[in-house]
């Protein structure tokens, strides 16, 4: 049977030996980090060896994976994909601090520089056929999906649902720009001179506010540093409408995890993930999100709880 190792020392674009090691902490692929020790064939350096397959439950393709890769290195934002092929991507290594929460928190300035970059920069490099996402079809289409699964969580799936139609009314006009739809710190990396951005298998075609709800979320930042980071991208004092749509978005991004934790109990199988755990870990903080944004903005979506 051929190995992750096999496959990796097979791959034509390698200059020397070899140092093969495993990377942890991904939900749904499999990663190494990879040190080519050069020779006279090449320089060598250090890269992460991505296992990857088509994931279409969760609206996730390889194709459009790479184009976004390739167009957020153009733009300057994100490390260089240096080889692709069915199953495998391999990128250059980032020497560097991956980001925690409380980096994020401390770093408000410059990850927002970085995030507004990747939207401003990255569609000018985008090539093919648009793509797109949208986090309230992402919602509805998992209550689809979970559906035909049959979910232990199909009797609720019509309240997500609604929960997640009464959040997409609460959102407010903004262009169409190109995010990243993944922003956990850990997908933030400093090499001491920048921030890199990794990790683009959900970026398409958008608006900034998922991005900006998903990073505050992910990070576990309040409403003040959220108004912050609404100020710092917009470059203007939030107002009601903007702090209300951003609120409703926080709580998208956390049911559309849950959402995607409970297809990933159908669909996948990473190694030490234990996606039911997951799952009812994620719709509890989404109830608390929930509750958060009723008390501050007022209830609008069905008086049933989670």
């Amino acid at each position: 049977m051929t190995t992750h190792h096999d496959q990796i020392h097979e791959l034509p674009i390698w200059a020397g030996d070899l140092q093969i090691a495993p990377l942890t902490g991904g939900l749904s692929n499999v990663s190494y980090s990879v040190t080519d020790a050069g020779s006279d064939r090449g320089p060598g350096g250090r890269y992460v060896a991505r296992f990857v397959r088509d994931f279409p439950f969760h609206h996730v393709w390889r194709d459009r994976e790479v184009i976004a890769t390739r167009a957020a290195h153009a733009a300057g934002v994100a490390p260089e994909l240096v080889h692709d092929q069915p199953g495998i991507m391999v990128s250059r290594f980032i020497e560097g601090k991956t980001y925690s929460k409380t980096d994020v928190a401390g770093d408000l300035p410059r990850t927002i520089d970085l995030v507004r970059a990747f939207h401003r920069d990255t569609p000018a490099h985008v090539t093919g056929a648009g793509f797109a996402f949208w986090v309230f079809h992402v919602i509805r289409d998992y209550a689809v999906t979970l559906r035909a699964a049959d979910s232990r969580m199909s009797a609720r799936l019509g309240e997500f649902v609604e929960i997640g139609n009464a959040l997409e009314a609460a959102q407010v006009p903004l262009p169409i720009s190109f995010g990243h739809h993944d922003l956990l710190p850990a997908n933030l990396i400093d090499d001491g001179a920048r921030l890199w951005l990794i990790d683009h298998e959900y970026a398409g075609f958008g608006t900034a506010m998922f991005d900006l709800a998903n990073l505050t979320s992910n990070s576990g930042l309040d409403d003040r540093a959220a108004a912050e980071v609404l100020g710092l991208y917009f470059d203007r004092t939030p107002d009601r409408a903007l702090l209300r749509a951003h609120s409703a978005m926080e709580c998208a991004s956390l049911l559309r995890e849950a959402m995607w934790s409970m297809v990933s109990e159908h669909y996948l199988d990473a190694p030490g993930v234990d996606y039911v755990a997951y799952s009812d870990e994620i719709l509890a903080d989404t109830e608390t999100a929930l509750e958060r944004y009723q008390t501050r903005f007022g209830r609008n979506r069905p008086a049933s709880p989670l």
